[in-house]
């Protein structure tokens, strides 16, 4: 998935479908995050939320993973570059550092996998900060037949429009959940935004027994 096309457009249009939802759903756990020190950050987009966390942790320095150029001169803009290091990387191939990440971050980037990818995704992340919170806002479908219905075609139009405009794979939205728990993390907060259509989540590693 490379958004290169819609870089430049990309929070104008997601603030004529969403308005500040995704906003919300993103920074809904930024307090529970201070005292946060290295973060593994991945697909955030513009940048809007990499810009709030560095401003929340003022000790915190970043790695910053995104398969769009476009993407990450937009991310350049609004966050800087002194705490920051950007890697035009798809995370599936890239190399990720050797640090010891207490933070991942990824905000509406598991969703753009299919199961195997997804799985792959997950235990990459996973080897490279084993002991770090992870923080992730994803779409969802709500329960409930009537919310659940417009949920589903909302989310194949998109899962449509980011196949024709960035050449996105996947077709359908994956649980991510399994994954993280196969992985060793345990969900410690979540909330739900737009009547369940999105939720916020912080995950945590398995005490060690």
């Amino acid at each position: 998935m490379n958004c290169d096309s819609i870089a430049p457009y990309y929070a104008a249009m997601e603030f004529a479908v969403f308005g500040r939802t995704l906003e919300r759903c993103r920074f809904h756990f930024l307090p529970e995050l201070a005292g946060a020190r290295r973060a593994l950050v991945l697909g955030d987009g513009d940048g809007r939320f990499l810009g709030r966390l560095l401003a929340a942790c003022p000790q915190l320095r970043a790695d910053y993973f995104d398969c769009s150029a476009g993407m990450l001169a937009q991310a350049r803009r609004v966050a800087g570059s002194e705490r920051v290091t950007y890697y035009c990387s798809d995370v599936l191939s890239a190399t990720l550092p050797a640090s010891d990440y207490d933070l991942v971050v990824s905000h509406f980037f598991l969703d753009c996998f299919n199961p195997e990818t997804l799985a792959t995704v997950v235990e990459r992340v996973s080897g490279a900060a084993p002991r770090a919170r992870w923080l992730i806002s994803e779409f969802r479908v709500p329960e409930g037949r009537w919310l659940a219905r417009p949920a589903r075609a909302l989310i194949t139009l998109m899962y449509k429009f980011f196949s024709v405009t960035t050449g996105l794979t996947a077709r359908a939205l994956v649980d991510h959940r399994p994954f993280l728990k196969r992985a060793g993390f345990q969900l410690s907060l979540a909330a739900i935004h737009a009547r369940g259509l999105m939720a916020s989540e912080l995950w945590v590693p398995e005490p060690v027994k």
